[in-house]
């Protein structure tokens, strides 16, 4: 089938346009996303003690909006203590309005009744936060270290006491707040470079 010495033009003029788009596309290079998210969730799921932190991206460094711990008593039963960690965190994220959270990625339990446990927390927690409709990502604890320390099997008062640095807390935060803090600030460090490792969203 035959075409028109003027339908032949007609195509010529939209592959040069196309060709001018993606040429135009490949010299502007990546470009960093400047709708990423401004204030960020850290959680650090257990079940007597669930650490969180929010912090608020800002120069010269990130500012803390809040860090603490969901504490509870080894009285209680398991339920009471997973409705506690639904009921707290739903309080945190109306408060702050966070839009991203990350969390600590799964670690392999010696013990399958702490494993279980640690899941049913983690689950609780994790449906909070889905509920509010925030994006989830996972860091895996070394990688976490690794960012904030420098050295992937770093002690816990040592990644608080990087964080106390790096928020420019007066006081070093508590474990699981620290961790979850640390969480937070893996993230923004992620957000503010290139990164060509994928990340774990769930």
């Amino acid at each position: 089938m035959g075409i028109t010495p003027e339908q032949f033009k007609r195509m010529e003029e939209r592959l040069g346009r196309s060709l001018r788009a993606a040429r135009a596309a490949l010299e502007s290079g990546p470009r960093l996303n400047t709708s990423s998210h401004q204030i960020i969730l850290g959680l650090d799921p257990s079940l007597r003690g669930t650490g969180f932190g929010v912090i608020r991206l800002a120069k010269p460094c990130p500012e803390t909006l809040a860090h603490g711990t969901i504490s509870c008593s080894q009285t209680w039963e398991r339920s009471r203590c997973l409705v506690r960690i639904v009921q707290t965190l739903r309080e945190v994220l109306k408060e702050f309005q966070p839009t991203v959270c990350v969390v600590e990625g799964i670690f392999y339990a010696q013990n399958l009744q702490t494993a279980m446990i640690m899941g049913e927390a983690r689950g609780a927690a994790l449906s909070a936060i889905g509920e509010a409709g925030l994006e989830i990502y996972e860091v895996a604890p070394r990688k976490v270290k690794q960012a904030i320390v420098g050295y992937g099997a770093a002690q816990k008062t040592a990644v608080a006491k990087m964080v106390q640095r790096m928020l420019r807390l007066a006081e070093t935060p508590a474990p699981d707040a620290a961790d979850a803090l640390a969480l937070a600030l893996t993230h923004a460090q992620e957000n503010g470079r290139y990164s060509f490792t994928v990340r774990k969203k769930l």
